[in-house]
This record gives structure tokens, sequence and C-alpha cells, in this order.
């Protein structure tokens, strides 16, 4: 098996602003997602929904090696990740067709990356 992340971008401003129904119908799709990956052969090893990026603490060293911590975002930008999940899955071709399910017409794209565990050294080390 292969383990794999799913990142989801996604506008946290249109999320915020949509109806409770409009919520419901984004949940659903992530239970349709759940049940097919089940379905189809995949096993969901973790993920979850992050908060809102204003709640963001980055991290970093200045020149002289001090921690500096700032608040906010780290790009501003409209998309976000707004989650992930860790699958486990022998087929990421078919991984890529399920995860077709949370991708919106017209929106950002899911992106699905190996982990590096999962990398093979060509010189054997």
């Amino acid at each position: 098996m292969t383990t794999y992340v799913v990142l989801l971008p996604g506008d946290e401003n249109a999320w915020e602003a949509m109806s409770g129904e409009e919520q419901a119908a984004v949940f659903a799709k992530h239970e349709q997602f759940g049940k097919q990956l089940a379905e189809r052969g995949h096993t969901v090893t973790g993920g979850a929904e992050l908060t809102h990026s204003r709640t963001t603490r980055k991290v970093g060293r200045g020149a002289d090696g001090a921690v500096l911590v700032t608040d906010g975002p780290y790009a501003e930008t409209v998309e976000q990740l707004s989650g992930f999940y860790v699958v486990e899955s022998d087929d990421v071709e078919d991984l890529l067709q399920v995860c077709a399910i949370l991708a919106d017409a017209g929106g950002p794209p899911i992106e699905v990356r190996a982990t590096t565990e999962n990398v093979v050294d060509p010189d054997g080390d």
C-alpha cells in the first residue's frame, strides 16, 4: 500500500457565507467520498478539517537565530488549505477518480501526493 495525502483547498469566506443547508450538502459529498473509498479498496487512516487561516501562527527564525512567531496566513490568497485526508491505496488512478467527488466545477483542484515514505531511492541507500 502507498500512503497518499489528499489536500483540500477552499475559499474560507465562501464557506462561512454558506447556509446550513449548503454546508450540509458539502458534508454529504465527504460522506459519499468516504463510502466510495471503502467500497473501492482504499483506506482512510487520518484527516481533518482545518480551522480558518486567520488562526494561523507562522514560525520562522530571524538572522540572529531568534524564533519569530507571527499571526495570520502565510499567503494572502482566497484559497487556503481547508482540510486533508490520509489515504492508503494500491491504485492511485482509482483514488484520483474518487477524489473527483470532492472537486467542484470551476473550483480549486484537489491535490493528491504520495508521502516520502513511499519514495524508492534509485541508489538503494
